[in-house]
C-alpha cells in the first residue's frame, strides 16, 4: 500500500508499508497472549444440493448490500409463495398470516408490534398479552419482507420512548439505556385514552433486567434500514441518543478482565434459571452483531465517533476472545481434555485453569471428527459444554464465527441431527440438565434444556442460507409443516425429540408463527437474508505498522515502550524451550522491530531504521520487504535490490514446496543483507 504522507509531497517523500494484519495488531496490544490455537479443517459435508441451491439463488442479489423497498402492501393482504418448480405454496402460508395479523397490537390507531400469544383456551393470561422486544423481532421481519415496514418503524419509536422512562425496582434506579422486556397497551374507558406501560423486568419471573433487549432493537433498527432504504430513522437524534444510551452499559469500563458481558441467569431468550450466568454464548453473540450494527448506524459527529472508537476496539477483542476461547471442535476437545492445571505467568496455555476432570462425559460421544460450535459459557475455572442453538446461529450471521467455523457448526447439525433437531426444530440447548444437577443448577424448573422451540427455525434457515446449505432448512421446515398448524403453533415442545407439546407450552404462540414465516419466505428468496445477516469485515482500512505505535502514547513514550517490549520479546526468546514457543517469540520479535522501523521512519530517521532492520536476521520475509522500502525512501536504489531479490528467490521457492526456505539463505559479504542460493 502506497499512502502520502501527512496528505503532503513533503520533499516528494511517500510512506510505502506493508499491511498488518489484525491478528498482528491484536497480539502487538497483547504480547502475553500465545496465538498459536488449533486452526479447523472441515471439508463441507455432500448434503449441499448444486441443484437446488442454483435453483433457490438464481435471483439472488448481492445480499449484504441489498435495500428491497417496500411494495406497498396493506395489513389485508395476505402473501403467497410465489410458484416454482421446487417449491409449492403451503396452506400452513395463509393461516399464518392470518394468525400474525390478528396478534397485531395498536396504540392509538397505529400497530405497534404483536402481542407474545394468543391463546384463548388458557386461563391464565399472565404476560403473554404483551409485547416482548424479542419475541417481535421475527414478525418485524415477516412484515418488512412483506413490505409493510410501518409497524416496525413505530415499534422502534416507541420502545425508544419507553427507554427515557425512570426505571426502578424497589427502590433501585437501573440503567437509563435499558430497553423494557415487554409493554402493553393499557385503555381507560372513563377517559377514553390508551398509554404504554411498560416491564424493564421489575414485574418479570424472577426480577432480571433484560440484557438482550437493547441489541435486539439495534439489530432490528439495521434490519429495518436495509429493507427499506430509509436512513432518516436511524439517523434521527432519538435514535442516534438511544444506541449510545445502550452502548454505554456495555462499553463501560469495571473490574473486568475479558471482552465478554458477565450476565445474570435469566436476562435473555429463557427468561429462567438455565445455569447460564456467567458469561453465556447468547448475549455475547448478540453483543457481537449489535455492535457491528450499531458501528454501520452511529453518525461519526462529535458524541457518536467516540463510541465508534470504543466499539472498534470491542469488536477486535470480542471477535478474538470468542473465536479462540469460547470455539470447541474435536483437536481442542483433545487440546483440553490433556491441559495442565494451576499455570502462572503470561505463558499458560489453560488461561482459564479449566479442570479435565470437569468435562462431561456427554462431550465425548457427541463431539464429531467433523463439526464444531461454539460453547456456553467459558469463566475462570468453568466450562460449559452445552450447545445454544441462538448463539450459534447468531455467530454465523454476523460473522463472529469465521467462515471455517460456520461450516463447521452446519456439519455438527447434520452429524448430531436427532440430538439437536429432532422432530420438532429447534432445540433451544443440548444436553437437558437432568437428575441431581437439574435440581441443584435450575431449581426443578420445567426449562431444563429439553425444549424445542419453532422461532429458531428462521435464525437456522438464514444460518442455512449464508452457509450454502438449503437442504437442512428445507428439512426442518417440512418437519415443521407436519405439525405445527395441527398442534396449535405451540410455544415449545418437550422430550428427547419434541415429540409432546409443553406442559406449559401457550398455543397460538406469536414467535413460532412469525418464525415459521420469516423462514419460508427467506428460504423462497434468500436475497431478504442481507437484512440480518452481516459479512466478514472486508472494508475496513487495513492497518499499518507504523501506525501501531501511537496507541503507545507520546513520541517520547512510544519510542521507550517500544525498546521495553523488544527487551521483553528477546528475554522470552532465550527462557523458551520448545521451538514451537521460541519460532512464536521469534516472530513477535520481527513484528516489533518492523513497528519500531516505522516509527523511525515516520519521523525520516532513516539511517536509525535501517540499522534496526540490519541488526537482525532479515530473512523473514516481512523484515526483508521493510528493509527494501527503507532503502528505496533513501534512494538507495542498488541497495534496495538485494533484499527484493531476495523476497524474489523466497517467493519462488515456496511456490515449489509450500513454504518459505528461510535456512537455505546464506549472508551476502559487505551488505549486511542475506542472500539465497542460486
Amino acid at each position: 500500500m502506497i499512502e502520502e504522507m501527512d496528505g503532503t509531497h513533503e520533499a516528494g517523500l511517500w510512506r510505502v508499508e506493508p499491511l498488518c494484519s489484525m491478528a498482528e495488531a491484536d497480539d502487538f496490544d497483547h504480547l502475553s497472549r500465545l496465538l498459536d490455537r488449533p486452526r479447523i479443517k472441515i471439508e463441507r459435508k455432500l448434503s449441499f444440493d448444486e441443484r437446488s441451491f442454483s435453483e433457490l439463488t438464481s435471483n439472488l442479489r448481492l445480499v449484504d448490500d441489498m435495500c428491497s423497498p417496500a411494495a406497498g402492501r396493506t395489513f389485508s393482504e395476505i402473501p403467497t409463495s410465489s410458484p416454482r418448480d421446487w417449491f409449492e405454496p403451503h396452506p400452513m402460508i395463509a393461516e399464518a398470516w392470518d394468525a400474525l395479523r390478528r396478534s397485531i397490537v395498536l396504540f392509538r390507531g397505529q400497530p405497534v408490534g404483536t402481542i407474545a400469544a394468543l391463546d384463548h383456551s388458557s386461563e391464565e393470561v399472565l404476560n403473554y398479552d404483551q409485547v416482548f422486544v424479542r419475541d417481535f423481532v421475527p414478525s418485524a421481519l415477516a412484515f418488512l419482507i412483506n413490505g409493510e415496514p410501518e409497524i416496525v418503524k413505530n415499534f422502534l419509536l416507541k420502545t425508544l420512548l419507553l427507554q427515557s422512562w425512570e426505571k426502578k425496582i424497589d427502590r433501585f434506579k437501573i440503567g437509563e439505556g435499558v430497553l423494557p422486556a415487554s409493554f402493553k397497551v393499557k385503555h381507560d374507558p372513563v377517559r377514553k385514552s390508551e398509554t404504554l406501560i411498560a416491564d424493564f423486568g421489575e414485574s418479570a419471573i424472577g426480577r432480571v433486567a433484560p440484557v438482550d433487549s437493547g441489541f435486539w432493537w439495534i439489530i432490528l433498527l439495521r434490519a429495518y434500514t436495509k429493507s427499506t432504504g430509509d436512513v432518516s430513522l436511524a439517523e434521527t437524534q432519538e435514535c442516534q441518543r438511544g444506541m449510545r444510551l445502550m452502548l454505554s452499559l456495555c462499553l463501560s469500563e469495571g473490574f473486568d478482565t475479558f471482552p465478554t458481558l458477565l450476565c445474570a441467569d435469566g436476562c435473555s431468550m429463557i427468561d429462567r434459571r438455565m445455569g447460564v450466568y456467567g458469561y453465556p454464548i447468547e448475549i455475547q453473540a448478540l453483543f457481537f452483531m449489535a455492535l457491528r450494527c450499531a458501528l454501520a448506524m452511529l453518525k461519526p459527529d462529535a458524541e457518536g465517533k467516540e463510541f465508534i472508537e470504543r466499539i472498534v476496539q470491542r469488536l477486535h477483542a470480542l471477535g478474538y476472545h470468542m473465536r479462540s476461547y469460547f470455539w470447541l471442535d474435536f483437536q481442542q476437545l483433545n487440546d483440553i481434555y490433556r491441559y495442565k492445571t494451576e499455570e502462572y505467568s503470561h505463558t499458560a496455555v489453560n488461561k482459564f485453569n479449566v479442570i479435565p476432570e470437569s468435562i462431561p462425559d456427554w462431550i465425548f460421544d457427541f463431539m464429531p471428527s467433523r463439526g464444531g460450535y461454539f460453547v456456553g459459557n467459558v469463566s475462570p475455572a468453568r466450562m460449559d459444554f452445552r450447545w445454544f442453538a441462538l448463539g450459534n446461529c447468531i455467530a454465523i450471521l454476523s460473522s463472529l464465527a469465521t467462515p471455517e467455523q460456520s461450516v463447521a457448526i452446519m456439519d455438527l447439525i447434520e452429524e448430531r441431527w436427532e440430538e439437536l433437531v429432532g422432530e420438532m426444530p429447534l432445540k433451544i440447548s443440548y444436553p437437558a440438565i437432568e437428575g441431581h444437577e437439574w435440581r441443584i443448577v435450575t431449581g426443578t424448573i420445567p426449562f431444563h434444556g429439553m425444549l424445542l422451540v419453532a422461532v429458531l427455525l428462521w435464525l437456522l434457515t438464514a444460518a442455512c442460507i449464508k452457509t450454502g446449505r438449503p437442504q437442512i432448512a428445507m428439512r426442518a421446515i417440512e418437519l415443521v409443516e407436519n405439525r405445527l398448524s395441527k398442534d396449535g403453533w405451540a410455544e415449545y415442545y418437550d422430550g428427547k425429540l419434541g415429540r409432546f407439546i409443553g406442559k406449559q407450552a401457550r398455543k397460538f404462540q406469536t414467535w413460532s408463527i412469525a418464525g415459521y414465516l420469516v423462514a419460508k419466505m427467506m428460504l423462497e428468496d434468500p436475497s431478504h437474508l442481507g437484512m440480518i445477516s452481516l459479512e466478514e469485515d472486508k472494508g475496513k482500512k487495513p492497518l499499518i505498522k507504523s501506525d501501531l505505535p501511537q496507541r503507545l502514547g507520546t513520541r517520547s513514550v512510544t519510542v521507550d515502550r517500544l525498546y521495553a517490549l523488544y527487551d521483553l520479546v528477546q528475554s522470552e526468546i532465550w527462557e523458551e524451550i520448545t521451538t514451537a514457543s521460541a519460532d512464536l517469540w521469534r516472530r513477535r520479535e520481527a513484528f516489533v522491530i518492523a513497528v519500531l522501523c516505522g516509527n523511525r521512519f515516520v519521523h525520516r530517521e532513516f539511517e536509525a531504521a535501517l540499522a534496526l532492520v540490519r541488526l537482525q536476521d532479515p530473512s523473514n520475509p516481512s523484515l526483508l520487504s521493510r528493509l527494501g522500502y527503507v532503502q528505496l525512501q533513501i534512494g538507495d536504489l542498488t541497495g534496495a535490490k538485494a533484499p527484493f531479490s531476495m523476497l524474489e528467490s523466497l517467493h519462488h521457492q515456496s511456490r515449489g514446496t509450500g513454504h518459505w526456505n528461510w535456512k537455505a539463505c546464506g549472508e551476502e559479504q559487505g551488505t549486511g543483507v542475506h542472500r539465497c542460493p542460486g
